[in-house]
């Protein structure tokens, strides 16, 4: 634990400077976020932010990881691999949203097909490169998974990375919960033995911090795809290789209300139309954020109370674990 704490320290002390730099860079290149114009209208003012503010923290993230691994930790590599690879798509996606004016992108229906796809290939890898040690945690054993890490392990990245991309609305919101979310999943794997996987945690936690003092509102830089669907895919490889899959969506519990948020929008809008001729909402609007944000919530309160939540579910699921160990 004090390896990891140091680490997170490290990390963001190393990250924080480079900040402004990064911005100047992308918006000299013209990576600025156009916003959707099916969100908020007090979000049209955001417009030329810079975006794909996630190559930051990855880079940061992988940079102290390799480091490890010429020291010999080489374990949090595998974690690499998953934010790496989810990192690459988010990219892909968000250079087409460059190009649209609508800021849309990739169209949920070509992109989702893809995610399955990448989401297996990474499954496979960490099954291939860690088969003994995917397991579930229940009750102070572990239950080896076998050949079902892969199927399991593909959902698993597909959710968490749409969870995580789907909170990614405002100013702050999403890297601060993904944070707290890797530190209890960081705080866990030490905790219960799996040591360099919990440092890759403590790691990616002190990259995202540096990346929240330019994400904060007023947002100076946004994370875009590339750095949403890293986070997911991350916490998703965190709870695998640390056996914490049945805790993953009790310390990640506002991921997931905000993915179920999204879902039951849809499908009730859907729903009504076909019935009733009109889609009628169950929300404001979705996801979750908005619908505070429509309610009359500021966006700093709409953040901070659900880092607040955030925090007591990442404590809750590292009591629950603890317990179980």
């Amino acid at each position: 634990m004090r390896e990891g704490l140091l680490l997170f320290a490290l990390t963001f002390i190393a990250a924080v400077p480079w900040g402004d730099w990064v911005i100047r860079t992308l918006l000299r290149h013209g990576i600025g976020k156009k916003i959707r114009s099916d969100g908020p209208a007090a979000h049209q003012a955001k417009a030329g932010t810079a975006t794909m503010g996630g190559i930051y923290f990855v880079g940061a993230a992988t940079l102290v990881a390799l480091i490890l691994a010429a020291v010999g930790i080489r374990r949090p590599l595998w974690v690499l691999v998953a934010v790496i690879l989810f990192a690459l798509l988010g990219a892909i996606d968000d250079l087409r949203g460059l190009k649209d004016t609508t800021g849309i992108g990739w169209r949920f229906g070509d992109k989702f097909p893809m995610q399955w796809a990448v989401a297996f290939v990474v499954a496979v890898i960490l099954y291939l490169g860690n088969e003994a040690h995917i397991a579930l945690r229940w009750w102070g054993g572990e239950v080896n998974l076998g050949l079902w890490a892969i199927p399991l392990g593909t959902f698993l990245l597909v959710a968490s990375s749409n969870a995580v991309n789907l909170a990614d609305g405002v100013d702050g919101l999403a890297g601060g919960i993904s944070a707290i979310a890797y530190l209890a999943l960081g705080t866990l794997a030490i905790l219960l033995n799996h040591d360099a996987v919990g440092l890759f945690g403590f790691i990616m936690a002190g990259a995202l911090c540096a990346f929240l003092w330019y994400n904060v509102h007023p947002a100076r830089m946004f994370m875009g795809d590339v750095g949403a669907e890293a986070l997911g895919a991350g916490l998703a490889a965190m709870a695998l290789l640390s056996g914490q899959i049945l805790l993953l969506p009790v310390v990640g519990a506002l991921l997931v209300a905000e993915a179920l948020s999204d879902i039951i929008q849809v499908s009730y809008f859907k729903y009504t139309r076909r019935k009733y001729g009109e889609g009628r909402r169950v929300l404001r609007m979705a996801p979750l954020h908005h619908h505070f944000e429509l309610g009359g919530w500021s966006e700093t309160q709409v953040t901070t109370r659900f880092w607040l939540i955030s925090a007591l579910a990442a404590a809750l699921g590292v009591m629950i674990g603890w317990w179980w160990r």
